[in-house]
């Protein structure tokens, strides 16, 4: 079964780059963060 093709656009439009919030960090996650806007970590989507 074929993963569906997704654009960078398309997965930003859709929010999946929010994380947690950065008090409820597990500090393995830290490569895969990019930063935090508001108390939320942004996930590094080009890294996942």
């Amino acid at each position: 079964m074929a993963l569906p093709d997704f654009s960078m656009r398309q997965l930003l439009e859709a929010g999946v780059h929010f994380g947690h919030q950065t008090h409820r960090w597990n500090p393995k996650m830290a490569p895969y963060i990019y930063g935090a806007r508001n108390n939320i970590h942004i996930i590094d989507l080009s890294q996942t």
